[in-house]
C-alpha cells in the first residue's frame, strides 16, 4: 500500500544537514549559494538606486516585477524543456546569458548613470533566463538524494537561497561603499561561475526516450492537465495563488519601506532584507522535521494562518527595530509556505512530467507576485505604504476564513496516499 504524504520520509530522527551529506547535492547547494549571494547583491544594488533616482514605490515594484514577469510565460516553456532536454546543459546555457546581462550592467554602471527604463529591460532578460531554468534546477534534486531526505533538500535549497539573502546585502552595503553600484554589478557576473563549475561535475540521468514524441505546446498542456487533475496539487496551487499575489510583494517593496516610511534608506534596506533572510533561514533549516512531524497538509494551514497577523504587524510597526523584527517572523512564515508548496509538487509529480508540473508554480511566482507587487506599489503611492501592506494582509485573512467556512475540508486532499512511489519516479531515474 502507497504511504500518506505525510509519512513519506522515513522512521528516524530528523537530521537537518543529511542532504549534505550526498556530494552532488552539496556541490550544486554551494555553487548556488555563491551564485545567490551575488544575485542579493545586485538586488539590493538596483533597489537602492532606484528608489533614490525616482522616489516613487511604482518604480520599486516595477524593477522587481520585471524580474518575474517573464517568468509566467517562459517558465512552462522551461518545464516542458527540463523534460525534454538534459537539464544539466539547459541550466547551463541559461546561467551563461544571465553571466552576460550582469556583466553588461556593471558596465552601463561604470559609464554612466542607466535610467529606470533600461534597468527594468536588463532585468526582464535575466527573468527570462530564470524562467527557462528554474524549472530544470528544481527538478533535478530528486536525482541528487535519495527520497526520504528530499523534503529536507528542497527546504536547503531555500535556506541557501535566504542564506545569499543575508549574506548579500551586508555584502552590497560594503561593495556599494567601496567601489559604487558596478563593484556589486561585477561581483554578481562573478558569481555566476560557481554554478557553471558545478554543473559540469553532476551526474544526471538523461530524458526519457520518449521525451520529445509530443510537440512543445502540447507537452505543456501536458503539464496544466495533470494538475487541474490531481487534487492534492489543484489545492497546492489555488493556495499558492493567494499567498503569492497577496503576502509575496512585501518582498519588492522593501526599499520603500526603508527608504519612503522609515526613513532609513540603505542602511534600513540592508536590515530589513538581511533579517528576513534570517527568518528564512531558521525556518529552512527546521522546514524538513517540521514536515515529518506534522505533514505538509496540517504545517501548510498553519503558516498561511499566521502569516497574516505578522504581515499586519511589520505594515505598522513604529520604527526600524520594530519593523525587522517582525519581518524576521514573516520572513520565516513566508519561506516556510513557499517551501512546501515545492515539497507537495516535488513528492506527488512524476519524474517523467515533474519539470512541467513544477513550472506550474513558477508561473503562479512570475506572474501574480510581480501583478502584486506593482499593485500595491501603486496603491502604496497613494495611501501609503503601511496601509496597502495591512490591507492586503486583512484580505488574505479573509480569503483563508472564507475558504475554511464554504469548504471545510478542502486540505484534506494534501493527506491522500500517493501512487507507488516507483510510478510517481520521486527520486528514480528516468
Amino acid at each position: 500500500m502507497a504511504e500518506p504524504l505525510a509519512d513519506i520520509t522515513v522512521r528516524r530522527r530528523f537530521d537537518a544537514i543529511a542532504p549534505l551529506r550526498h556530494p552532488p547535492y552539496a556541490r550544486l547547494w554551494t555553487g548556488a549559494f555563491v551564485s545567490n549571494i551575488g544575485t542579493w547583491m545586485e538586488t539590493v544594488a538596483l533597489g537602492i538606486y532606484v528608489t533614490k533616482l525616482t522616489h516613487q514605490a511604482a518604480w520599486t515594484g516595477t524593477i522587481a516585477a520585471a524580474a518575474f514577469v517573464p517568468i509566467a510565460f517562459f517558465g512552462p516553456i522551461g518545464g516542458a524543456l527540463a523534460d525534454r532536454l538534459p537539464r544539466k546543459w539547459l541550466l547551463m546555457a541559461t546561467t551563461v546569458v544571465q553571466t552576460g546581462l550582469a556583466s553588461l550592467l556593471a558596465l552601463l554602471f561604470a559609464v554612466g548613470h542607466p535610467s529606470p527604463a533600461i534597468l527594468t529591460l536588463i532585468v526582464f532578460g535575466n527573468g527570462i533566463c530564470a524562467g527557462l531554468g528554474f524549472p530544470a534546477f528544481q527538478a533535478i534534486l530528486p536525482d541528487l538524494v535519495p527520497v526520504e531526505v528530499l523534503p529536507g533538500a528542497i527546504a536547503l535549497s531555500s535556506a541557501q537561497y535566504n542564506l545569499g539573502r543575508v549574506v548579500g546585502p551586508a555584502l552590497a552595503g560594503v561593495v556599494i561603499a567601496l567601489g559604487g553600484y558596478t563593484w556589486a554589478e561585477a561581483v554578481n557576473a562573478a558569481s555566476f561561475f560557481a554554478v557553471i563549475a558545478v554543473l559540469l561535475t553532476l551526474p544526471l540521468p538523461k530524458p526519457g526516450l520518449h521525451a520529445r514524441e509530443q510537440k512543445l505546446f502540447q507537452s505543456i498542456v501536458e503539464g496544466f492537465r495533470y494538475v487541474r487533475h490531481e487534487r492534492g496539487l489543484r489545492v497546492n496551487a489555488a493556495a499558492m495563488c493567494l499567498n503569492t499575489f497577496l503576502a509575496a510583494p512585501f518582498i519588492a517593496l522593501v526599499p520603500a519601506m526603508a527608504e519612503n516610511v522609515l526613513h532609513n534608506g540603505k542602511v534600513g534596506t540592508s536590515i530589513l532584507i538581511t533579517t528576513q533572510g534570517i527568518g528564512a533561514v531558521a525556518m529552512a533549516f527546521v522546514l524538513g522535521a517540521l514536515v515529518q512531524r506534522y505533514g505538509p497538509r496540517r504545517l501548510l494551514v498553519g503558516l498561511m494562518g499566521a502569516l497574516p497577523p505578522a504581515l499586519a504587524a511589520y505594515a505598522y510597526a513604529p520604527n526600524l527595530a520594530l519593523s525587522a523584527l517582525a519581518l524576521l517572523v514573516v520572513g520565516a512564515l513566508y519561506l516556510g509556505a513557499l517551501s512546501t508548496f515545492s515539497t507537495i509538487a516535488q513528492l506527488r509529480a512524476p519524474a517523467s512530467i515533474r519539470g512541467r508540473v513544477l513550472a506550474v508554480n513558477t508561473m503562479i511566482l512570475g506572474s501574480l507576485y510581480p501583478l502584486g507587487a506593482v499593485i500595491q506599489g501603486k496603491i502604496a503611492d497613494g495611501i501609503g505604504l503601511r496601509a496597502t501592506t495591512f490591507g492586503a494582509a486583512a484580505v488574505m485573512a479573509a480569503a483563508l476564513v472564507g475558504a475554511r467556512l464554504v469548504r471545510p475540508g478542502i486540505t484534506s486532499t494534501l493527506d491522500t496516499p500517493l501512487a507507488d512511489a516507483r510510478d510517481q519516479g520521486v527520486g528514480s531515474s528516468r
